[in-house]
């Protein structure tokens, strides 16, 4: 008889604990739960583990610290790290430390259950990774959702690699960004990291600025000239919009990338490519080798690792997060204070298209942070030709008064609060109409039951499940929007 396989968990969530718990306990498993990571670690003292799951924020110590020293002290001990507060550095620093993965809550327990069989049948690495890396925090890479956290979770397996990268978004989704973090956290991070945009040049020009040239190549070569991959060398090149790259120089691209050298132009010295290419394109590149505008053999070679970078209206749940960390950065480099976003304001943001994407948001929070006079931003300071909303879907028109001066409608509720009532009322005049009314003795829980039931149910269907957005837009914290659908059975009905 196989023997059961025993898991540690370690979260200060007692919710969490108890759900993990039951489900790992159905699986088959000896669970045992702590509430911080030392007392995780001194039971992990007294008896053979076969994994640890474990939270990144904790009171008593942080998961990746608890994860450093499960390193040391047991080299070959798979650990899943989770967390509520998920950002790139977290999971850089959870893939750099050893973890099997990272997880972003909310998630679903069927995951965590496959994700545990994999890592139990899993064999443990024949050269275990070391402790005591030195890590450097990533600012500016905010996102809660869903495609963030999966782009996370790819540059962190790409922390100990050196493959090349081709980073696919549409223009403003921060491409170059991704491309700095790949550099950051990567074993080249400590040399340069050289950018070049290939739109930027003109196409007689691209070589020279790749490879460099010799004193008298052309006409106006006047002196030795080092290109960007000689500048880059120990450290990554960076090849921005790479759909624009003329074919000529495509086709010496290629040569460099398959033979590791290349020679200035004008020059007859061999010089070994000692970089690491990441590259980024807006452009549908399989389109372009269609039509014959690109490499079918050199996309092959620059896609070895392809990351995709989320639009920003396939990603509305971070808005909030985003809007807030511009209006800090603006505040800081402007050195003006801090103003805030009302919540009839960020409903128009998480409503609009943002065909320029990320950047589009952080140049439209700069300009309100100049531009608006008061604290609070309202939603009539978006409009105007200044800031790029359309009265149509910005603000009321100019002839009524703004949000404050009245009372809003409930969110998504048609004619707002007296609608709201009109239903209820509607709703126990038909109780009251049946003779059976007398016999109840529980109206107040039978209503409040069915009023939160299909309350959560509707929120959760508009959200599409993001449990995150959810307890945003009703105003509670995970916590109990988790226990709440659980006591109601609230799930989102499709």
């Amino acid at each position: 008889m196989t023997p059961q396989k025993t898991i540690l968990v370690a979260d200060d969530d007692h919710a969490m604990r108890y759900v993990m718990e039951q489900a790992l306990g159905r699986g088959g498993y000896r669970v045992h739960c702590f509430a911080s990571g030392k007392a995780l670690l001194d039971f992990a003292g007294t008896t053979a583990v076969d994994l640890v799951i474990t939270d990144i924020v904790m009171p008593a110590g942080s998961g990746l610290d608890l994860l450093q020293t499960l390193r040391t002290r047991y080299p070959t001990l798979p650990v899943i790290v989770m967390t509520a507060q998920s950002t790139l550095s977290h999971a850089v620093q959870a893939f750099e430390r050893g973890a099997f993965e990272y997880l972003a809550k909310p998630f679903d327990i069927r995951r965590v259950m496959e994700l545990v069989a994999q890592a139990l049948e899993r064999p443990p690495p024949l050269h275990p990774p070391s402790s005591g890396t030195e890590f450097n925090r990533f600012g500016g890479f905010v996102g809660i959702s869903r495609a963030m956290q999966e782009l996370f979770r790819t540059i962190g397996r790409l922390t100990n690699s050196e493959m090349t990268v081709l980073i696919h978004g549409e223009s403003g989704t921060g491409k170059e960004l991704v491309a700095r973090a790949v550099h950051d956290h990567s074993p080249r991070r400590h040399g340069p990291f050289t950018a070049i945009n290939m739109a930027a040049i003109p196409g007689n020009l691209i070589e020279s600025e790749l490879f460099g040239h010799e004193k008298g190549a052309f006409t106006g070569a006047v002196a030795r000239h080092h290109g960007h991959f000689e500048r880059a060398k120990g450290g990554t090149l960076f090849l921005d919009e790479i759909g624009d790259m003329p074919m000529q120089a495509q086709t010496r691209l290629l040569r460099v990338l398959q033979g590791g050298a290349f020679t200035r132009v004008g020059g007859t010295e061999t010089l070994r490519a000692d970089v690491r290419i990441v590259a980024a394109t807006h452009q549908n590149l399989p389109a372009a080798i269609v039509e014959g505008r690109f490499r079918e053999d050199l996309f092959y070679r620059l896609n070895v690792v392809p990351l995709y970078v989320p639009s920003l209206r396939s990603r509305r749940e971070d808005i909030p997060l985003l809007a807030d960390y511009f209006l800090a950065r603006a505040a800081q480099q402007l050195a003006l204070p801090l103003k805030r976003l009302s919540d009839e304001t960020l409903s128009l943001l998480m409503a609009h298209e943002w065909p320029g994407n990320v950047r589009e948001l952080e140049n439209l929070i700069h300009r309100l942070m100049v531009l608006t006079p008061q604290e609070m931003i309202l939603p009539h300071h978006l409009h105007g030709p200044a800031h790029g909303f359309s009265p149509a879907t910005a603000s009321p028109s100019p002839a009524s008064p703004p949000p404050s001066a009245s009372p809003s409608p409930a969110p998504g509720l048609p004619g707002g609060e007296e609608k709201l009532e009109e239903s209820l009322l509607h709703f126990l005049e038909i109780f009251f109409a049946s003779p059976q009314w007398k016999k109840c003795d529980n109206l107040y829980d039978l209503v409040l039951h069915k009023v939160e039931r299909t309350l959560f149910s509707r929120v959760l269907r508009e959200t599409e499940g993001n449990r995150v957005m959810a307890a945003r837009l009703l105003g509670i914290n995970r916590n109990t929007l988790r226990k709440k659908i659980q006591e109601l059975d609230a799930e989102s009905k499709r």
